[in-house]
């Protein structure tokens, strides 16, 4: 191998090839923008840019175009979905330019998005199959929302709300003395606050404020802020260790049970009188609601009470009570309902007779038709029948396996709601015999004033927080209300913030279980249209009283899920 000259450098090119690299390369570039602008003619000058056509070859002269083997599959597709694809691609990747319909079609190329968006002279075939895309997807939210501008009166009662919404709820938080006082004033003189649609500034808003006061307000019998009142059912372990000194008093037992007598009885007047709409009694073992005349659809006054147990159902039939089981009245299965009614029947028609002597009767036919095969086999003095109490037994089988179930339900009309309530004060299984709860009268629970009652105001608190999206973090607002929630509470917290929050916000509800099935409707027999002028003094806002006079849709369930949407509801029970 020679040795090279000093000073020699490979990379040195003659002036001459320079200037041939120089001219090749301006051809280069000149031959791809021509390609863009005449697609026909970019195969013959620009190397390896060939058209392509998913239809068959055409012969003829020219060059013969052959089917491209590298080709995508998306290119073989139709023109439409072509199209479809196009408006769809991702920006940073590539377009695929379809041939316009024409009766010769101009093979398509694969060109850039940076030229395809910036070059104002090329055909722009995917923009105008964007443009007849994008109507279609507009439908969707132009399609007007599914829900109802009301939703089912729900009578169980709730431990909590939650509340959230991409609205703040500050104008929840330090009311002024001044409105919390006018917002007490509203509640006791039942004035109703009409607010418009929407509010811009709720926090500014004063008869918003005030009207959050008054939604929260409740009446409580009896009253001992030491103690958690509500709920009853099942608060044992919550009451665990209170101060409790009625429990080994009598005296103080009957002071207690006689000022509650008192508070009950004012409340059934209230009731009567159609001045208190609805009002609970919350025991320890059941509740009971009572409703005023014109409530959920029926003309007289009714009693829901629920869960209850063989024993409670016989001993309010021994008091003359008179009622039914509404959830399985319709089960042939199971004939509570008219074996209680007729034997009812049978004891306040017949004089100088018990109810077990009425009972016996049928029981000694059917013992008599179910081993008449004895004495036809002669063997009937060698085998022991089964005495009466045995078969009242076995009869009261599947009454026994209804206890403290939602089938438990026991619905109370007219004038027996009186009975019941001089049943429930002088029974005394409605107060505890042992335990933390011992010697505590039941909790009355009212949306108006009545004799005896203390008034407290629901737990409300807003809480801010930020939740993680795909683009960051996104304010989430949210309000939490606690206590008993009565069914006027919740119709009133929703109908201010549906004009606070914009017409949008969800909510998760909370049950109390044992009142869910407080909802059983009332046989549609004995409903009929009610006025609801006579109930204008309930107390309650008119368009509260408006779906509360609504006849029950809800039967053993309750709702869990509301949703405000476009001014709009949806539900899930």
């Amino acid at each position: 191998m020679s040795e090279m000259l000093p000073g020699y450098s490979p990379s040195f090119k003659k002036p001459s090839e320079t200037l041939r690299l120089s001219r090749r390369r301006s051809r280069s570039e000149a031959g791809v923008k021509a390609a863009l602008f005449s697609p026909g003619d970019a195969a013959k000058r620009v190397a390896g840019v060939r058209p392509f056509s998913p239809g068959r070859q055409q012969s003829g002269p020219g060059p013969v175009k052959r089917r491209n083997p590298f080709a995508s599959l998306e290119n073989t597709v139709p023109v439409k979905r072509r199209a479809e694809s196009v408006a769809e691609c991702d920006l940073q990747g590539s377009w695929t330019l379809p041939a316009p319909e024409q009766e010769n079609p101009v093979p398509a190329q694969f060109i850039s998005v940076k030229d395809l968006i910036f070059e104002e002279n090329l055909d722009s075939e995917p923009t105008a199959t964007a443009k007849t895309q994008s109507p279609e997807k507009p439908l969707a939210v132009l399609e007007q929302p599914k829900g109802s501008l009301t939703y089912p009166a729900d009578w169980s009662l709730k431990t909590r709300l939650l509340f959230t919404s991409s609205q703040p709820f500050s104008w929840t938080d330090h009311l002024k003395a001044q409105e919390e006082a006018q917002g007490l004033v509203l509640h006791c003189r039942a004035a109703p606050v009409s607010l418009p649609l929407s509010i811009p500034e709720p926090k500014l808003s004063t008869d918003l404020r005030c009207a959050f006061q008054q939604a929260l307000v409740y009446w409580l019998h009896p009253s001992l802020p030491w103690l958690q009142l509500f709920p009853r059912i099942g608060a044992d372990r919550k009451m665990s260790g209170k101060n409790n000194p009625w429990s080994q008093d009598e005296s103080l037992q009957q002071v207690l049970m006689s000022e509650w007598a008192l508070s009950f009885t004012s409340l059934y007047n209230l009731l009567r009188a159609k001045l208190c709409p609805y009002f609970y009694v919350c025991a320890y073992q059941f509740t009971v609601l009572f409703r005023a005349a014109g409530m959920a659809g029926c003309d007289v006054i009714t009693a829901v009470m629920s869960p209850t147990t063989q024993g409670l159902r016989e001993a309010m039939k021994n008091e003359g009570i008179e009622f039914s089981l509404p959830l399985v009245v319709n089960d042939p299965s199971k004939k509570q309902k008219s074996s209680e009614i007729s034997q009812s029947d049978d004891r306040t028609g017949e004089t100088g007779n018990t109810g077990n002597e009425g009972e016996q009767a049928p029981l000694d036919s059917d013992e008599d038709e179910n081993f008449s095969w004895l004495e036809e086999m002669g063997v009937e003095d060698q085998i022991k029948k089964p005495d009466a109490i045995s078969i009242k037994l076995r009869k009261e089988k599947n009454e026994v396996k209804l206890d403290h179930r939602p089938e438990s339900v026991v619905l109370v009309k007219g004038t027996n709601t009186f009975t019941l309530l001089n049943f429930l004060i002088n029974c005394k299984s409605v107060v505890a015999a042992a335990g933390p709860q011992a010697g505590l009268p039941p909790t009355l629970l009212s949306p108006s004033a009545f004799r005896g009652a203390t008034m407290h105001t629901l737990k409300s608190r807003s809480v801010n927080v930020k939740t993680l999206v795909q683009s960051g973090y996104k304010d989430q607002f949210s309000l939490e209300i606690m206590g008993p929630v009565m069914p006027h509470a919740l119709h009133s917290l929703t109908r201010l913030l549906k004009s606070a929050q914009r017409g949008s916000f969800s909510t998760a509800l909370y049950t109390h279980e044992p009142t869910a099935v407080l909802n059983t409707s009332v046989h549609a027999q004995n409903c009929k249209e009610n006025d609801d002028t006579e109930l204008a003094n309930c107390g309650l806002n008119p368009l509260s009283l408006d779906q509360f006079t609504q006849l029950s849709t809800l039967g053993k369930s309750s709702l869990r899920q509301l949703e405000l949407s476009d001014y709009k509801y949806t539900w899930k029970c």
